[in-house]
């Protein structure tokens, strides 16, 4: 552990994430964090020896249920739900008509970067399967190392699907799919870059090539359950 309480692998102790939290909420103590967790609000993780070490993503959820309370005056319980709610995977759902996606679904979202030590701590995989999503190229840092919470999500599906035996080897065939589907919207969409229609016509393009994948897996899957 370094001087000012930082273990290595930048977890924080809880003396830190005080420090960190009382600059916007004076009247925060450590009482209060042990509380938080106590009731399954945050997961800090543990050393041999008991110590709590906590991570940027466990002091943004601190700060997320400190201001419910404060300006929304939210209890506990729903603060909970929210938090799960946004724990859970965010895979593409199946919207509109015949449960097919829409171009709604292909909006741009705000999309947050984290280090490697948050992508493990919100997707909930370990170091070794995000080596293995690395290798096969399903996840792909960014800039200055970062990822993204796309990737987040990315890590969490594939962790679904390891649960089943399927591994990151196996899943080599949908990269290249997806790669091939992204390469040919951008062939469609190329002459058109600078009018106001592109993105438009991105995101039609990307409902419609998701809709056939999802109804061509359908049609397929029927063929094994009517044996």
């Amino acid at each position: 552990m370094t001087a000012a309480g930082r273990p290595a692998g930048d977890r924080l102790s809880i003396g830190v994430v005080l420090g960190r939290l009382r600059e916007e909420f004076p009247d925060v103590t450590i009482s209060k964090i042990r509380f938080l967790e106590s009731e399954g609000l945050v997961r800090p993780a543990r050393t041999a020896s008991g110590y709590r070490q906590f991570t940027e993503t466990d002091v943004e959820r601190l700060r997320f249920v400190l201001a419910a309370q404060r300006d929304r005056y939210l209890p506990l319980k729903v603060i909970k739900e929210q938090l799960d709610e946004a724990d859970r995977p965010r895979v593409l759902r199946a919207v509109g008509d015949g449960g097919l996606p829409t171009a709604e679904d292909f909006v741009e979202q705000p999309i947050r970067r984290m280090t490697r030590e948050e992508l493990l701590a919100t997707s909930g995989i370990g170091a070794s399967l995000l080596a293995e999503l690395e290798e096969f190229g399903l996840v792909r840092p960014g800039e200055a190392g970062l990822y993204d919470t796309v990737s987040a999500q990315i890590a969490a599906t594939a962790k679904a699907l390891a649960a089943f035996g399927i591994e990151p080897r196996h899943l080599r065939g949908f990269r290249a799919a997806a790669d091939r589907e992204v390469g040919l919207v951008e062939q469609i969409v190329a002459p058109m870059q600078g009018r106001a229609s592109a993105d438009e016509t991105v995101r039609e393009l990307a409902a419609l090539s998701v809709g056939l994948h999802t109804l061509l897996v359908k049609a397929g899957l029927r063929g094994i359950t009517d044996k």
